[in-house]
């Protein structure tokens, strides 16, 4: 199955897999930085409410290595037979492993802790594909659509990792390189529903892994959103500057609004650690305005 450029933006748009933030009021990253989008990928498995369900029953599960996989598997089935956004997304994303990579070529697919598991078991499952369950203490367990495979040994085995998001790859560099090391087993290629370009590619291509995405987070995919009404032209500006120079930016936006750092401060918990995180690292040169 082939989608469109347009039919991709629009499931990003629609599921709010894609945030767009008003052009006065960005976002607070997890880093301290701000910007004016979000990217949750996994809200294409439908709606911002039933990812968070997944989320909450994979952290119920999680600890149960001997049933984790199955009980997400069997969710994801769900979801797949009951959305049709989240149908079309893994039916493209299987044709494009049999098209770009080819699935003789594959022994396993892996899937880290927790979001890259919305996109992995459903897709290992559909080709008949072993899934490496990964987890972030660096353990794994094999799950083979039926049960768990005994052995964890794989070495000389070929493992497409499928991620919901690929930004720096620091991931793969943590915990999905070595949990797959640990194994025997060789990460030989990477799918991403989605690439931020924030150099995840050239850093998994040094490590000799061949990087994929079925999306780029970049101006076109803003372009088509303001085409498709889902974001104002003043959003669109904000955007474009951010993709050519997101810290100047975003730089030159708290200087014209020196209200919007004292306002987070004082806004709920979690923001205002945010604030106070860029405040103490300086992350944009502007203590004289704090």
């Amino acid at each position: 199955m082939e989608l469109s450029e347009k039919r991709l933006a629009s499931m990003l748009f629609e599921t709010k897999a894609i945030k767009v933030s008003p052009e006065d009021k960005p976002f607070w990253y997890t880093s301290g930085t701000i910007g004016p989008y979000y990217v949750n990928t996994h809200y294409l498995l439908g709606s911002e409410r039933e990812a968070n369900e997944l989320l909450l029953l994979i952290d119920k599960v999680k600890d149960d290595k001997s049933i984790c996989s199955p009980v997400i598997l069997s969710r994801l089935k769900e979801s797949y037979k009951s959305n049709q956004t989240y149908r079309e997304l893994i039916d493209y994303m299987v044709s494009y492993i049999m098209k770009n990579i080819g699935t003789d070529e594959i022994d396993y697919i892996s899937g880290g802790e927790r979001r890259d598991w919305f996109f992995s078991l459903i897709v290992a499952d559909i080709l008949g594909k072993p899934h490496i369950t990964l987890f972030k203490d660096l353990t794994a367990v094999i799950y083979n659509g039926k049960y768990l495979e005994e052995t964890y040994c794989i070495h000389g085995k070929r493992i497409l990792h499928i991620a919901d998001i690929i930004t720096e790859a620091s991931s793969y560099k943590r915990q999905w390189i070595p949990a797959i090391q640990k194994l025997g087993g060789t990460l030989k290629w990477s799918l991403a529903v989605a690439d931020r370009l924030q150099g995840g590619a050239e850093n998994l291509a040094a490590c000799g892994i061949e990087s994929h995405a079925l999306i780029r987070i970049d101006k076109e995919l803003f372009d088509r959103g303001l085409s498709l009404g889902f974001i104002n032209h003043r959003q669109h500006i904000v955007i474009t500057e951010y993709i050519n120079n997101p810290r100047e930016t975003m730089r030159e936006f708290l200087i014209r609004h020196p209200e919007f750092i004292r306002n987070s401060l004082s806004a709920d918990a979690k923001t205002a650690e945010r604030a106070r995180m860029c405040i103490e690292k300086d992350i944009y040169d502007l203590k004289c305005f704090y």
